[in-house]
C-alpha cells in the first residue's frame, strides 16, 4: 500500500498528458508523467514511475475517499485518504499510510495533478493528469 502512495504522487504532470475538466466529478482516473525523489542526506533525482513502483493509472474516488489501481493493472492496490476538500477550483486530498504522509492537488478545470509523499528523510513529488472515469 505504501508503494501505491508513491505511485499516486507520480500522477501529477502538467502538460504531459491529456487532462479533463473535473468540476463535480467524484471518480477519476489519473496517470503519472513526471516523478522526482529527494533524499535528505543526498539530493533529488528524476525517476520513472516504474522505477518507484508507481502504477501507470490510479482511480481516485473522492466520495469513497480511496485511491486504487485499475483492474487491468492486476496489482490490486488501494489506500484511503482522510481529507478531501474542494475550494477555488482545486481538489485537495490528504492522508497518512505506513509512516508516509501524502497530499494531492488536482486542478478541476484542467485535470492537472500535483502530489507529494513524504516520510522521514525522503520526499517524492509527482506531476500528472486526471480525467473522468466515465469518458
Amino acid at each position: 500500500m505504501t508503494r501505491l502512495l508513491i505511485a499516486i504522487m507520480a500522477l501529477m504532470p502538467v502538460g504531459l498528458a491529456q487532462a479533463d475538466n473535473l468540476d463535480g466529478v467524484e471518480r477519476m482516473v489519473c496517470a503519472a508523467a513526471q516523478v522526482q525523489i529527494c533524499v535528505e542526506s543526498d539530493r533529488c533525482y528524476q525517476a520513472t514511475p516504474a522505477e518507484l513502483d508507481i502504477p501507470e493509472f490510479v482511480v481516485i474516488d473522492t466520495a469513497k475517499k480511496t485511491i486504487s489501481t485499475t483492474r487491468a493493472s492486476n496489482q490490486n492496490r488501494s489506500t484511503s485518504f482522510t481529507k478531501v476538500d474542494r475550494s477555488d477550483g482545486l481538489i485537495y486530498l490528504q492522508g497518512i499510510e505506513s509512516g508516509r504522509a501524502f497530499s494531492f492537488v488536482i486542478e478541476e478545470a484542467s485535470g492537472h495533478l500535483t502530489a507529494a509523499i513524504a516520510r522521514d528523510g525522503i520526499a517524492v513529488s509527482v506531476f500528472g493528469a486526471c480525467t473522468d472515469t466515465k469518458l
